[in-house]
C-alpha cells in the first residue's frame, strides 16, 4: 500500500538545478502541485515551463527571512496549503577551517541550516491546521560522521539530523511526518559535474557518484510510504563510494 501523491502541493528549496531540479520534475510526473523557489527565477521558470503540472515560482534568497515567508505566504495564496516541504537549498563550502572565509562559512550555516528551521517553522501552522504533512530536509552522508575536509559543512548537517530526530518526535500527535534524506557524493552542479557524459562515467561506470535522480526517486519512496510509516533518515550512497 502506497499513499497517493497527485494534487499534493510540495514546496521545493534550491528547486533550479541538482536534487531540487529532479525531485521537481519527479513529483510533477506524480500529479503534485509545485512552488519552486531558488534564487534564479530564470531557471525556476524554465523549469515550471517543462513541466506538465501547476507551479509557481518564486524567486528567493535562503538568507532572507522575508523571502522565507514569502515562498509559503505565496504558496498558501495560491494553493490554499502545504502539503510537502523539501527543504532542499544548500551550499557548499570545504577546506581547513583555519584558512577559511569565516563569512562564506557563517553563510553556509545560515543557508544549510537556518534556513531550514525557517522554512519549517512557517509551514508547521498550516499543517496542524489541515491535520497533516510531510517535511523532508535534504541532508547529507555527512551528518552521520565527522567529515574533516568540511568540518562547518558536516556541522550543519549533523544539526540537521539533531533537528530531524528531535523535531519529529514534537510534531507526531499533530500528524506531521519529519524526515531526512542523507545521499554521499553526487555528481550535479554543487559538486562541479555538469556534462551528462561526466555524470554518467562517474555513476554507471565507476559507480563513485549517485544521480541527482536517484536521490529523487529515494524521495518519491518516502513520500509514498503510507502515513503511519515514517522513514526518519534514508542514507543513499553510491556503491563505490569508500572516502566515508
Amino acid at each position: 500500500m502506497t499513499q497517493d501523491l497527485a494534487g499534493k502541493v510540495v514546496i521545493i528549496t534550491g528547486a533550479s538545478s541538482g536534487i531540487g531540479e529532479a525531485c521537481a520534475r519527479l513529483l510533477a510526473a506524480q500529479g503534485c502541485r509545485l512552488t519552486l523557489a531558488a534564487r534564479s527565477v530564470g531557471k525556476l521558470e524554465a523549469l515550471a515551463a517543462d513541466l506538465e503540472a501547476e507551479c509557481l515560482a518564486v524567486g528567493a534568497d535562503m538568507t532572507s527571512p522575508g523571502d522565507i515567508r514569502r515562498i509559503v505566504e505565496c504558496t498558501m495564496e495560491r494553493f490554499g496549503r502545504v502539503d510537502i516541504l523539501l527543504a532542499n537549498a544548500g551550499i557548499y563550502v570545504p577546506g581547513e577551517f583555519a584558512d577559511g572565509d569565516i563569512d562564506e562559512l557563517t553563510r553556509m550555516i545560515a543557508i544549510n541550516l537556518e534556513a531550514v528551521l525557517r522554512c519549517a517553522h512557517a509551514v508547521i501552522p498550516s499543517m496542524k491546521a489541515q491535520g497533516g504533512g510531510d517535511i523532508v530536509v535534504t541532508s547529507s552522508i555527512s551528518g552521520f560522521t565527522d567529515v574533516h575536509w568540511e568540518p562547518i559543512y558536516s556541522c550543519t548537517k549533523h544539526a540537521v539530523q539533531t533537528f530531524v530526530h528531535t523535531v519529529r518526535r514534537q510534531l507526531a500527535g499533530d500528524g506531521i511526518r519529519v524526515m531526512s534524506l542523507a545521499p554521499g557524493q553526487v555528481a550535479n552542479a554543487l559538486w562541479g559535474f555538469y556534462d551528462a557524459e561526466d555524470i554518467a562515467r562517474v555513476s554507471a561506470v565507476e559507480r563513485t557518484h549517485l544521480r541527482s535522480e536517484d536521490c529523487a526517486e529515494a524521495l518519491l519512496f518516502m513520500l509514498s510510504r503510507p502515513r503511519h510509516v515514517t522513514i526518519r533518515d534514508l542514507v543513499i550512497l553510491p556503491q563505490n563510494q569508500v572516502n566515508i
